[in-house]
């Protein structure tokens, strides 16, 4: 009871930092659930047309190669942008369209030159014995490849424009995420013969949807300006030393998701999709509470920082507790219904009541990494809006190592359920690791 009017008195006060957290967790924590239904309703329309068949392993396979490096663009762009527009905003404003314009023009570049890369090298990278995939699920793959390229130039301009978002406290572009699942559903149920088409074709319209809807919201604030393709704002010399340092620890954490990829691809057939389904469900439980908290708390840590600093750590200290228990709760929660949510959600059609056993266990050794993974986000707020950025990637590229080293132990015991121990023994480390950094003091 006492921290349950603890928390109503600090909602009811606008200046309050816990309740500008609160509330931005709140909003966030909606929107993601509306996001994340959204994305389980499409996967219990590909597990009732596809289970576990090669088409399901074939897509992931190369929806996650070409969206990793968009994915470690969104993260930097989060971590180092966020904090960065707090203090641009609050000294010269002035100069924020025109290092708008230009990141615009940095980003559409990044894309093209990315989805160049992906159309030359990934014919090779599937001709190679690299990824280890059985021959059918490696012929679907090479269909695939080419006609998914445009979502690397796509993926990189939702990042922008959301990370823009964020920076500017709204919380719309986390319910836009829910756009692409939305329509691969509707694709999967208007064309259920299609093979692999639907999922295709459904994912590119639902990209671009994405992004269209983000541009859309974006200018209705005057936040929409033309590419620009020269560097001539006085911004860069303070965003390039973050971005550097922050992508090189975005790209290690960003590996994580290509090693179970490229693990699960060498066990049976099937094991990518028994992999994804599972991540899938945890999806959700981490969108609830770890994008939500760090969504909310960035912002709020950002402004703080050049008022009281001294506060910021109290508060952060005070949300990883809460988090912590939260994800304690629902690990304990999620272990017992598991093999009810994996039957509810995906067993019919070509998934079976084996499939169910499979995806259900794989889940309950996921979930452990949710008390740690919860806390860990708090401190990686903490630390990205003092600006060190360094601590944040050393940190990360110590965690990819010991995820490594445990997947090489627990894989041949476990199977697909070590790769997913492995992960919770990665986080477990990152947050012993950021409470040591965040107790170091300022960079």
């Amino acid at each position: 009871m006492r921290l349950f009017r603890l928390l109503q008195r600090h909602l009811a006060d606008p200046d309050s930092h816990h309740g500008s957290i609160a509330r931005g967790f709140l909003w966030v924590s909606f929107f993601v659930l509306l996001g994340k239904l959204a994305g389980a309703g499409k996967e219990v329309a590909i597990a009732y047309r596809y289970g576990v068949a090669a088409e399901v392993d074939a897509y992931i396979f190369i929806l996650n190669l070409l969206t990793w490096p968009v994915g470690v663009w969104f993260s930097v762009l989060t971590v180092v942008l966020v904090p960065m527009a707090a203090r641009v905003r609050q000294t010269v404003p002035a100069e924020l369209p025109r290092f708008r314009a230009e990141l615009l023009g940095l980003t559409v570049l990044l894309g093209l030159a990315l989805a160049g890369l992906a159309w030359l090298g990934m014919p090779w990278l599937l001709r190679s014995s690299v990824t280890g995939l059985p021959d059918r699920t490696l012929s679907l793959a090479a269909g695939m490849a080419g006609e998914l390229v445009p979502i690397a130039l796509l993926g990189a301009l939702i990042s922008l424009f959301s990370a823009w978002m964020l920076a500017s406290g709204r919380h719309a572009n986390t319910l836009l995420e829910s756009v692409p699942a939305l329509i691969i559903l509707l694709a999967i149920l208007l064309f259920p013969d299609g093979g692999a088409g639907p999922l295709v074709w459904g994912t590119l319209v639902g990209f671009g949807v994405h992004l269209a809807g983000l541009v859309a919201l974006q200018s209705r604030h005057g936040g929409v300006e033309a590419p620009s393709f020269v560097r001539r704002s006085p911004q860069w010399p303070t965003f390039w030393p973050g971005f550097g340092v922050m992508l090189a620890g975005q790209m290690l954490m960003g590996l994580a998701v290509l090693v179970d990829q490229f693990f699960a691809a060498r066990m049976a057939a099937g094991a990518i999709a028994e992999l994804s389904y599972a991540n899938r469900i945890l999806a959700l439980i981490l969108g609830m509470g770890a994008m939500a908290v760090s969504r909310a708390t960035l912002p709020v840590f950002s402004q703080a920082r050049l008022a009281l600093s001294e506060q910021v750590r109290r508060v952060a200290a005070y949300w990883a507790r809460i988090m912590f228990a939260l994800g304690a709760a629902a690990m304990v929660l999620g272990w017992w219904l598991a093999p009810w949510v994996v039957r509810l959600l995906f067993e019919r059609g070509a998934f079976a009541e084996r499939d169910t056993a499979v995806v259900a266990e794989v889940l309950r050794y996921g979930l452990t990494q949710l008390p740690s993974y919860f806390a860990a986000i708090v401190f990686v707020s903490l630390l990205a809006s003092q600006g060190r950025h360094r601590t944040i990637a050393a940190v990360a590229g110590v965690g990819l190592l010991v995820k490594l080293a445990a997947m090489m132990i627990l894989t041949p015991m476990l199977g697909v359920n070590g790769i997913s121990l492995a992960s919770s023994i990665m986080y477990a480390s990152i947050l012993l690791l950021l409470l040591l950094g965040a107790s170091g003091g300022k960079k």
